[in-house]
């Protein structure tokens, strides 16, 4: 009976670690189909943001040319194009996502915050609301935020694109779960006790008890901000105003009228991506902070 009882744990630990190799190897398997299929389009986009037009059609497509290397030459060449327009629409993407993401961030971590720290009446109601908009694609807005904008005359400017880009209810919701939980009620109460007004609190104490959610929510902002195509597209017709996709899907669209222009596409395509990345790059620190402090509450 003693051997039976220490004899089935001691199997099963053979078993599990039989069985570990296995489960690793397929987890590894998966890992690397997945790294594959997404990486794989962004090395097309190195290899042939780095071809001159010619050696595009005629070399294999995953790899570089041995005749020559004209990335330096084409990104200055795009620069270049059309007056500079491409470093106007970067800038308008920056102003778009920069600081539209740095506003909506502070909006909806103050929208949280009174969500989480305060009592007042249908708070709830109002949150679940909030909850039911993050179910709401963006882009079934996009035509009664056009009707809106153009019953006061706002379309095709500036802040047709910028305004809409302030309001995010899933900045909301990740702003209430971090509010209540890095913000003690204890150290808000002692606060009130000394004499420190509501803003001052949120701004010199709370706001920095939140600050890796704050991180996670402007990365979700900018990016989302950034990659977004379809309300530019409706609210803009001065390209002087467009950000980088729909001034690249500008371009995209004259191709057969002058083909030069599907190289400079892709060379925009590249340089587009990489502020999300360097983004992504220096603030994953605290975006993991924040994404793993949420988990948990």
């Amino acid at each position: 009976m003693k051997s039976t009882t220490l004899g089935a744990p001691v199997e099963g630990r053979g078993r599990i670690a039989k069985d570990r190799p296995i489960s690793v190897i397929a987890a590894t398997g998966f890992m690397i189909a997945f790294a594959v299929y997404f990486l794989t389009p962004l090395w097309w986009l190195i290899v042939a943001a780095s071809k001159t037009r010619a050696d595009m059609v005629s070399t294999f497509g995953l790899w570089f040319s041995t005749d020559s290397f004209a990335l330096f030459d084409n990104v200055a060449a795009l620069f270049t194009e059309n007056d500079g327009a491409f470093g106007r629409w970067m800038l308008n993407s920056f102003l778009y996502a920069g600081v539209g993401g740095a506003v909506g961030t502070l909006i909806a971590a103050m929208m949280g915050y009174a969500l989480a720290k305060y009592q007042f009446r249908a708070r709830n109601a109002l949150f679940n609301i909030i909850l039911a908009a993050i179910l709401i694609p963006v882009t079934a807005l996009a035509l009664p935020l056009f009707l809106v904008f153009g019953a006061v005359s706002l379309t095709d400017t500036f802040w047709a694109v910028f305004l809409p880009s302030l309001v995010s209810p899933f900045g909301v919701y990740l702003g209430r779960i971090y509010a209540a939980a890095a913000v003690p009620d204890e150290l808000l109460e002692a606060s009130r006790l000394d004499g420190s007004g509501e803003l001052r609190t949120f701004f010199s104490m709370s706001l920095r008890l939140m600050a890796p959610a704050l991180v996670t929510i402007f990365l979700f902002q900018f990016t989302q901000i950034w990659n977004n195509f379809f309300l530019p597209l409706v609210m803009l017709q001065d390209d002087a105003l467009y950000p980088l996709n729909l001034g690249l899907f500008s371009w995209n669209s004259q191709v057969y009228l002058a083909p030069d222009l599907r190289l400079l596409v892709i060379v925009g395509s590249l340089v587009a991506i990489i502020p999300v990345i360097i983004a992504f790059l220096l603030l994953q620190r605290y975006w993991r902070t924040g994404l793993a402090a949420g988990s948990i509450k």
